[in-house]
């Protein structure tokens, strides 16, 4: 399952970016690697972007970004 299926309040394990190039660099910077728990928090009016939460802080991704993060979806 990828990140952009979320809805929010869903937690998830991010288990692989399926994505490499600058794209994938990009979103390592933030913070978004595997092993690490997510938490969708909202998505925007229009659906895009969505906000998620990492090891208590936010970060907005489009969903077109979201697309490369595989997830697995976490109890609790």
């Amino acid at each position: 399952m990828t990140l952009d299926k979320l809805t929010p309040g869903s937690i998830c394990l991010i288990k692989r970016l399926s994505i490499g190039d600058k794209l994938g660099q990009r979103l390592m910077d933030m913070g978004i690697f595997p092993g690490l728990v997510l938490k969708v928090v909202r998505n925007a009016p229009l659906e895009d972007p969505m906000q998620v939460e990492i090891d208590g802080y936010s970060i907005s991704l489009r969903h077109a970004e979201a697309l490369f993060v595989e997830v697995e979806q976490h109890e609790g």
